[in-house]
């Protein structure tokens, strides 16, 4: 493979591998989709005291009467700052500096309803982001070549059932059609090309060292999958959920756009726009959550959620017309997700929610990207819950979630790209809100 070729493979692949990120949960997951914040969602498939169990195991809808209805958002706000240890700058490149804060606010919204069709059977329908991100990096950075603007969301509709088999078990199951779509943008190394295909008399006749463009990669896939969960009342104040939600499969398709290509590289297929695909599939998790009501005012709850990262093995890029373009290496392993919680009941208005969490990354260092500034992770959070009327209540929540900092050293000075090394100083902060009502 000639420098040019492995260049410009390079930027389209760094273009594609748009699923990753500062999300709210492990990888690119998004777990922020009820009341349950300020518990770090702990004992979210065993809790079941809204509409928001439609997402967490439908089999809780059992346990809600008549119709309900919640609406809520969470603001996710990640921090991911870049320090430099000995990067060496793109070939014919300025260097560039440390990129700024690549973090940015993100705005997660969800809905649900429930209804009551017999006292054994309930429908529901949820919307809600499951997967996400947006991290987006000075356009001048030193990585820029790998990296500059990542912004990905899946959005997915979940109607779903539940039947009460007897006093102490539920079941229910759902569907899931999610929409995923995504934006990546990256520099292009057209000194570095040009040098590579006619050395200095090409490289003078676009214009000498320092001059580059952005690639710009938007994909778009829809997928099917099912989420089944059981809810196990063991007595009147304990129970115990398990859920579990499916793969889903995607062949993302999407174009390539290259911007302020020279003149004379204007020819170059492997510089054209058009059209690529990237088959992916994303993962399925399994939870196993309890909750427990104590005599003196007290909820306990907690969870352990399994996330199969390990199917995200690759990522193969191909164009439409059957060539590949790049085949990248991932490696990703499953990971594990512990939380505990507790509310405290002040009266019947008002209750305080309080809940730790560790979260594993499914990326290690020596996998590390500029767009996979990931590690494990520590969840700190409190909350609490207003009831104005038997009808109305208010959740809100917020959480701080302490990063293990990242190490980087990804050489891809061969492509074009230079040698990023380095580590990151990361942490992520959310802040969410709910609305219910019962009618």
């Amino acid at each position: 493979m000639t420098f040019k070729k492995s260049m410009v493979n390079m930027a389209v692949s760094s273009a594609l591998i748009f699923i990753a990120g500062q999300a709210g949960a492990s990888g690119f997951a998004l777990i922020e989709q009820g009341s349950g914040l300020g518990n770090a969602f702990a004992g979210g498939a065993a809790s079941a005291e809204d509409a928001t169990t439609v997402f967490f195991n439908p089999a809780g809808m059992s346990r809600l009467s008549g119709k309900q209805m919640s609406v809520g958002a969470s603001a996710i706000t990640p921090s991911a700052k870049f320090s430099d240890s000995g990067s060496t700058g793109a070939v014919l490149q300025p260097a560039g500096g440390n990129g700024g804060d690549a973090g940015g606010t993100a705005l997660v919204p969800n809905g649900y309803f429930t209804m009551e069709i017999d006292p054994a059977l309930h429908f529901g329908f949820g919307v809600n982001v499951p997967f996400g991100l947006q991290t987006d990096y000075d356009a001048n950075w030193i990585g820029r070549f790998q990296a500059i603007k990542s912004k990905l969301e899946a959005i997915n509709l979940n109607p779903s059932v539940s039947y009460q088999l007897n006093d102490s078990v539920s079941v229910g199951g759902g569907l899931n059609y999610q929409r995923v779509s995504g934006e990546l943008t990256s520099a292009v190394n057209y000194s570095a090309a040009a040098f590579a295909a006619g050395g200095a008399p090409l490289l003078g006749a676009i214009g000498g060292s320092g001059v580059e463009g952005v690639s710009t990669m938007t994909g778009s896939d829809s997928a099917w999958g099912y989420n089944l969960g059981a809810l196990f009342e063991m007595s009147q104040d304990t129970r115990v959920g398990v859920a579990y939600r499916s793969q889903m499969k995607y062949t993302l398709s999407g174009t390539i756009n290259f911007s302020g290509v020279p003149a004379p590289l204007a020819a170059s297929p492997l510089l054209a726009n058009g059209d690529v695909i990237l088959p992916i599939t994303l993962p399925d998790s399994f939870s196993v959550s309890a909750f427990h009501k104590m005599n003196n005012g007290w909820d306990v709850m907690a969870d352990a959620s399994w996330t199969g990262w390990s199917v995200f093995k690759e990522l193969k890029i191909d164009r439409t017309n059957g060539s590949n373009v790049q085949t990248v290496q991932e490696n990703w392993k499953d990971t594990w997700r512990f939380s505990a919680g507790a509310n405290y009941h002040y009266n019947d208005q008002w209750l305080a929610r309080v809940g730790v969490a560790y979260d594993q990354a499914p990326v290690s260092d020596a996998y590390l990207t500029a767009r996979i500034p990931d590690n494990d992770r520590t969840w700190l959070t409190l909350g609490g819950q207003y009831k104005p009327s038997r009808e109305s209540v208010f959740d809100f929540g917020y959480a701080h979630l302490f990063v293990k900092d990242p190490t980087i050293a990804d050489n891809q000075a061969a492509g074009g790209k230079g040698n990023l090394v380095g580590n990151y100083s990361n942490s992520v902060d959310i802040v969410s809100v709910q609305y219910g009502y019962k009618f």
